[in-house]
């Protein structure tokens, strides 16, 4: 208990000490020894013209507050009514699920990121008043979950983890991230004081809880929230609890693959059961290793991300392919090894389309895991799967006017399938079974800004591209100061002028997506003659100067893209990517015709036309394709193929903005014709 108490004390000194550099970032690694590169400071990026700045724009005007004001009103989630009822505040009984803790938190994350953004001061009371009665709803030793609270208040009973199915360990977790991000946006403590006592209540819970109790917590997000604990705090205490977290992994004897925790995690050696516990278990574990550099970490790290790439995920950057399924898909000759799991990851190259399940979370676990990896390993090919799955199967999970979510992200609908199926495939307002993916995608929308850029002794990293003008500090404590000027993703052009700069010579890293071959780099007008290979950054070192203009022209040609052979679903198939965006057929833009009856011939030459839709102006593709014979299929499973085509006009949009005119059908996968 001493040495506790003494650390403790170390701790509020420095905790209570300025922030320096890269220590208000929304990933906080400034200080994390195995990390090779460091986010910027939370406002340090401001979103000026094009894509990403109308998205933030929608962000800010609709997204956040219309997220707040639901989370907000009684009668649609409940979410700050249990806080209320669980605070004493009101009477009544605890509604909505077990994870509307959790959902509450992201949204305040949201309204902090925002607020970091923005600077608007209308934002700090309506934060205040919500955490004021967040923290009465506490319990004295820092316990914090409404459902049991509430039951509390009416029993007596003082329970907890008792649920395996329990979301508290999860809405921790959330409290954590959501605390922490507070703090660095308004450099308040009053939330991430609430944080830490929850935080010291899993550390000691933790550290008397036999392994199958504490595996009662389900969806890790807690794995993430207590390492950035530690970085916040400098407490050890959170970084022995996350290690600790990890070494507990799989020691039970009746886990399972849907919970990552059949066999310890170091054993593991697929990506197995629910996508979204999964992404968000390996987000966690990167998060260990950048403070500990403990290499078995990495190596099942790279282990589970090449299978998921190779194997598992989506062309969009979708993750769980099944609704529902069994693992180790029937394949053990052992039936009583044989587990059901849902919303998860299928056996090597199970991708159905119509089917998938793709859950927008799960889709943004996959950007949170592959952040972290890009920082402890400054390699491209992170950016590349963040960038794939931002463009396309995040931003699918919400409405371009901010205001209507999917839950799940499937690659074709059709109206003639003859099941229904658990999931809403029109976008809705609110998503009354779960509606745990809306307070998500509209969090990281309101954080892209954090992602385009990192620092690190070598200089300065670009890792995503958008119209912004950044203010910050490279690692050794200079300033820089430059704008980005570009129309990405529609166009390839991206230009960077230097405004502030100091004179000592370092890197700037420009990062060339792996699907751009014969990319350009210009310094002040002149082509350099240096190679620009895909998928890696490219180094420009100099003294710098103000004035200094860089040029990347990135080849932004369409490209059809197929699949391994054994996917079964896409044989003789073809998709359609230019630059980071994935397309798609839509009804809407193929009226009186069948989509499930278009052939793209492998010659397409398509045009690239702007398009409106709603009041986003996007880039569509056209071409000509075929048309083959509709044919009857009505109480018919085989039929003989219909020999008669005809050349008809074909137009593609953005995944991600499919579902935005109306109900139709859609597919990203087509026929090809060589």
């Amino acid at each position: 208990m001493k040495r506790y108490a003494c650390s403790l004390v170390i701790v509020v000194l420095i905790f209570h000490s300025v922030l320096n550099a890269q220590e208000k970032a929304l990933v906080n690694t400034s200080n994390s020894a195995y990390s090779k590169l460091q986010s910027v400071n939370m406002g340090d990026v401001t979103w000026t013209k094009g894509f990403w700045a109308d998205r933030f724009k929608v962000s800010t005007e609709t997204m956040v507050p219309n997220m707040w004001a639901i989370y907000n009103d009684p009668n649609i989630s409940h979410a700050f009514k249990n806080f209320e009822i669980a605070a004493g505040l009101d009477t009544g009984s605890h509604s909505g699920p077990s994870f509307h803790d959790g959902d509450y938190y992201k949204t305040l994350e949201a309204m902090a990121s925002l607020y970091a953004s923005t600077r608007n001061p209308k934002l700090l009371p309506m934060m205040d008043k919500a955490i004021t009665v967040i923290g009465k709803s506490q319990r004295a030793d820092g316990y914090i979950y409404t459902k049991a609270m509430i039951e509390q208040r009416k029993t007596g009973a003082n329970n907890q983890f008792q649920d395996r199915l329990s979301f508290e360990a999860y809405n921790i977790g959330h409290l954590m991230t959501a605390g922490c991000i507070h703090y660095r946006a308004t450099g308040q403590t009053t939330l991430l004081d609430i944080a830490k006592k929850a935080g010291n209540y899993l550390y000691n819970f933790y550290k008397t809880a036999s392994p199958t109790l504490a595996r009662n917590a389900i969806c890790p997000s807690h794995y993430m929230g207590v390492i950035e604990m530690y970085r916040t705090t400098k407490d050890p205490r959170y970084l022995e609890l996350a290690k600790h977290l990890i070494a507990i992994k799989g020691k039970i004897d009746d886990g399972t693959d849907d919970n990552q925790d059949r066999i310890p995690f170091l054993q593991q050696k697929k990506a197995t059961g629910h996508a979204v516990r999964a992404s968000y278990l390996y987000a966690g574990v990167a998060d260990l290793y950048a403070e500990t550099g403990n290499d078995s970490l990495l190596t099942s790290l790279n282990l589970m991300w090449d299978d998921v790439t190779q194997h598992k995920m989506y062309v969009t950057g979708g993750l769980g392919s099944l609704y529902d399924g069994t693992s180790p898909d029937g394949t053990s000759y052992n039936p009583i090894e044989v587990q059901k799991i849902h919303q998860a990851f299928g056996r090597d190259y199970q991708l159905p389309n119509f089917t998938a399940h793709n859950e927008t979370c799960a889709n943004i676990g996959n950007v949170l895991w592959n952040w972290r990896m890009l920082q402890i390993t400054s390699d491209a090919k992170y950016a590349d799967v963040m960038e794939l799955a931002l463009f396309n199967s995040v931003l699918s999970g919400i409405s371009l006017d901010g205001k209507n979510f999917l839950y799940t992200n499937p690659l074709a609908q059709s109206d003639h399938l003859p099941f229904k199926q658990r999931w809403s495939k029109d976008r809705v307002p609110y998503i009354a079974l779960s509606n745990c993916c809306p307070p998500n995608i509209v969090r990281t929308i309101a954080e892209v800004n954090n992602y385009l850029y990192s620092v690190s002794e070598k200089g300065l990293y670009f890792n995503l591209y958008g119209g912004n003008e950044l203010h910050t500090k490279l690692a050794d404590g200079s300033g820089i100061r430059l704008k980005q000027d570009t129309n990405y993703p529609w166009e390839g052009n991206i230009k960077i002028t230097v405004q502030e700069t100091g004179t000592k010579p370092y890197g700037m890293f420009f990062r060339i997506p792996g699907w751009a071959e014969h990319a350009k780099i210009s310094l002040n007008g002149k082509v350099l003659a240096i190679a620009n290979t895909a998928g890696s950054y490219t180094a420009l070192n100099r003294s710098w100067k103000a004035g200094d203009v860089i040029e990347l022209v990135l080849p932004m040609e369409a490209q059809l893209i197929e699949s391994n052979p054994l996917v079964e679903e896409n044989r003789n198939q073809v998709a359609v990517q230019r630059g980071p965006v994935v397309y798609c057929l839509e009804s809407t833009d193929f009226e009186g015709k069948n989509i499930f009856d278009a052939v793209i011939p492998s010659s397409i030459v398509f045009k690239v036309t702007p398009a409106t839709i709603g009041d986003v102006q996007v880039m569509s593709l056209e071409g000509e394709a075929r048309l083959i014979e509709e044919t009857n299929w009505r109480n018919k499973l085989y039929h003989p193929i219909a020999k008669h085509n005809q050349l008809t006009p074909i137009k593609l949009v953005p995944y991600f903005s499919w579902g935005n005119r109306g109900h139709s059908e859609m597919s990203v996968w087509l026929p090809l014709s060589r």
